[in-house]
């Protein structure tokens, strides 16, 4: 079933169209890994499908209902959790209180005994508790972004949206947190990436999609020859592939080679 359903969405940076009749759907309990150049328009679907940019015409569809029609609260929503692909902070809070503000619009008054019990839960789960009472400052890189996901996952959320969540990582951290989406998958949450890297992809994804043009091109049912054509037409880059513990894998070709 689909949580996400997308119908004919526009939307214009004034004169400038980014996205142009772009239909889609995303279903339950799966990992959708959207991929494309910068400047493609794939923080734009982001901004939408979050509910930062209303200002589009077409219909977005969660859980089978128009989202601007949803009043909040509706028992017909879906609970949305996301992450942007960038944040800072220059205060040191800890890690513990920086997850703890995830729960904040469960709480009227301040955080309840459950809310600190669902955030050392969440914490535990990445090994992080020890880090509790760390300030985030102090953190590295890929530390940080972990603590990220886990604010958004105490607000027990039932589609998580993801810009770019190993951007600036090392190898380690980037396994580290698609290792943790990819249970959350098996969990029947459903969980869309924006990804720049097609290797990490197509390791961890369900279903693929290629934002150009101002469209989502999905990759459903075509061939590994098909596919490795339509990522050199996105990304003006001519590559090899291989397949390797059948997954697909990409090595861009440089013209110094030649």
């Amino acid at each position: 079933m689909e949580a996400i359903e997308l119908k004919n969405i526009a939307f214009s940076y004034g004169k400038e169209l980014i996205l142009k009749d772009l239909s889609a759907s995303f279903r339950r309990g799966e990992m959708a890994v959207v991929l494309g150049r910068n400047g493609s328009g794939k923080s734009t679907l982001f901004n939408i499908l979050t509910g930062i940019q209303r200002d589009y015409s077409g219909v977005l569809h969660i859980n089978g209902h128009d989202i601007k029609r949803l009043r909040k609260g509706s028992k017909d929503m879906l609970r949305i959790g996301f992450m942007n692909q960038f944040h800072q902070t220059t205060f040191p809070f800890s890690v513990f209180d920086v997850v703890l503000t995830g729960r904040a619009s469960f709480s009227k008054f301040g955080p309840s005994k459950g809310d600190r019990e669902r955030v050392e839960a969440v914490l535990e789960s990445f090994d992080l508790l020890r880090y509790k009472d760390k300030p985030y400052t102090e953190l590295s890189g890929g530390e940080r972004q972990l603590v990220l996901l886990c604010r958004v996952l105490v607000q027990d959320p039932d589609i998580i949206l993801l810009d770019e969540p190993t951007n600036h990582l090392d190898l380690h951290y980037q396994i580290a947190v698609l290792d943790n989406l990819k249970k959350l998958v098996h969990k029947d949450k459903t969980v869309i990436c924006i990804m720049h890297d097609p290797n990490l992809a197509f390791q961890y994804g369900d279903r693929f999609f290629v934002m150009g043009g101002g469209k989502l091109k999905s990759l459903d049912g075509m061939s590994k020859a098909a596919i490795h054509q339509v990522l050199e037409e996105a990304y003006h880059v001519d590559l090899s592939s291989a397949v390797i513990d059948d997954k697909m894998v990409l090595i861009p070709k440089s013209k110094l080679w030649v």
